[in-house]
């Protein structure tokens, strides 16, 4: 019987974690950088040109971290752009904030890189919008990704939150508007789904 091997290829995966507002997405995303980085490895971190709360180019924690990014637009092909980084020098993960904001394509693109090149790709962003609809990016991944993975927050009541409410400058909720408005703590609030509906009665 031939001995098992298990290589870089057969390991790579498409991840999606998930989850609602200041679940700690991009702390853990920092972290799991860290971590190869710790080990000699390379990590390439990517974020959406539409993402510019902290800076273009930017990923940072709500606890202060923050490392430098390539930002991409929604006309990139992010198997080229991965590929083409690897081939100059190799990148042991990829990783991904703000993934609600990628489309369709990208997330097949990124699938074939854990299929096609062997790397992990592991994407992080929200599931749902404030009207509690999925983002175009994050349908994709629930669908196409290997392993989906929740980043539990809680709600003001003590139950998991699973919902974002959108509220104005006075906290009062916001039931209508674009998909995409870009805001921190003070735009958004994680909330369970109880809590949610009774926000916006």
């Amino acid at each position: 019987m031939a001995e098992a091997t298990t290589t870089l290829s057969n390991m790579a995966k498409l991840y999606f974690y998930y989850s609602a507002m200041n679940a700690g997405k991009s702390t853990v995303l920092l972290q799991s950088s860290h971590n190869y980085h710790e080990r000699g490895m390379k990590t390439l971190l990517l974020t959406p040109v539409i993402n510019q709360r902290d800076g273009e180019g930017k990923i940072t924690s709500r606890i202060g971290l923050t490392k430098d990014a390539k930002s991409f637009k929604q006309e990139d092909d992010l198997y080229l752009l991965v590929n083409s980084t690897h081939e100059q020098a190799p990148i042991a993960c990829v990783l991904i904030d703000e993934a609600q904001f990628l489309n369709r394509p990208q997330v097949e693109q990124l699938a074939k890189v854990a299929d096609k090149i062997g790397i992990p790709v592991l994407c992080y962003g929200l599931r749902t919008d404030f009207q509690g609809n999925l983002f175009p990016g994050s349908a994709a991944l629930l669908g196409w990704a290997d392993n989906l993975i929740e980043l539990k927050t809680i709600c003001q009541c003590g139950r998991k939150a699973t919902m974002n409410l959108r509220t104005d400058a006075e906290g009062n909720p916001i039931k209508e508007g674009e998909q995409v408005e870009i805001g921190g703590n003070e735009r958004y609030v994680a909330m369970c789904r109880k809590c949610f509906v009774e926000a916006i009665s």
